[in-house]
């Protein structure tokens, strides 16, 4: 579904990704980490023209996303930002209709029927429609965020594309939106790339990351081929442990503090 190809692109004449290759399958659920200035967010505006690559490609089904209009990809890709937490002074409602822009004709100013269908749908599935009628701008941090994924799904993409969408989330909305978001891929086939600050959370929802480390590609593979301790104490300059999630089974990160450091196994 998305191939990104030897990608190169930053800011300011400035290269923050260095050759960034790999592909997305459809109706995957892939995860983008990496140290703070590996290029994770830069990697996701590029992906969605927000800045111009110096060099390298990103396609989707084949076509070149820097040919399509931002209508032809917003009807394929949907986009939830770190700054994805608007305080408009509109209705949820409202708001989460703006998803269905991209699939209005030219001359088609006016919600159908199956528009009004649609926004309903997608506020139910993401938790916000009993507070429909309230201002965006009325909501907690983590209700805004789910009316953002909900405008998102309005859009109906085969694509969702996250950055750190759990950012400044209490644990309890971060596995909500998770939860909601694995949902979205397994019952909606939605693909879905996210870039996540959080190894546990990466670990416990994504089938494949990416880790990034100084704009290049440093490793990619399930969370277990991955998250090994080795790998994240090169990249991430810690120590650390890793066990396996007595429930789910996946890997767990455990940070070491300096002075526990000598406790550490050496498995």
């Amino acid at each position: 579904m998305l191939k990104v190809d030897n990608l190169i692109c930053g800011y300011a004449n400035k290269p923050i990704l260095k050759g960034v290759s790999f592909k997305l399958d459809y109706g995957e659920f892939a995860g983008v980490i990496g140290p703070n200035g590996s290029g994770k967010t830069t990697l996701l505006r590029a992906m969605t023209k927000v800045i111009k690559p110096y060099s390298g490609t990103v396609s989707f089904n084949g076509r070149l996303i820097s040919q399509m209009s931002f209508k032809e990809a917003a009807r394929n890709i949907a986009v939830v930002g770190q700054d994805g937490n608007p305080h408009f002074d509109i209705s949820v409602e409202e708001f989460v209709g703006l998803g269905r822009i991209p699939h209005q004709s030219k001359f088609g100013f006016l919600e159908t029927k199956e528009d009004e269908k649609i926004i309903l749908q997608s506020m139910e599935m993401a938790g916000v429609l009993e507070f429909k009628n309230r201002l965006l701008k009325n909501l907690s941090g983590g209700e805004r965020q789910l009316a953002v994924i909900a405008k998102a799904l309005a859009q109906q993409p085969k694509l969702l594309l996250l950055d750190e969408p759990t950012v400044y989330l209490d644990i309890s909305h971060q596995v909500y939106i998770l939860d909601l978001i694995r949902r979205l891929n397994t019952e909606k086939k939605v693909a879905v790339l996210i870039v996540l600050h959080e190894l546990n959370l990466a670990s416990e929802y994504c089938q494949r990351l990416i880790l990034l480390n100084n704009g290049l590609v440093e490793k990619i593979g399930t969370p277990r081929e991955v998250l090994d301790y080795r790998v994240i104490e090169q990249v991430y300059k810690t120590t650390v442990v890793v066990q396996e999630n007595p429930i789910s089974r996946k890997p767990y990160v455990f940070i070491v503090p300096e002075k526990e450091k000598h406790k550490r196994p050496n498995s």
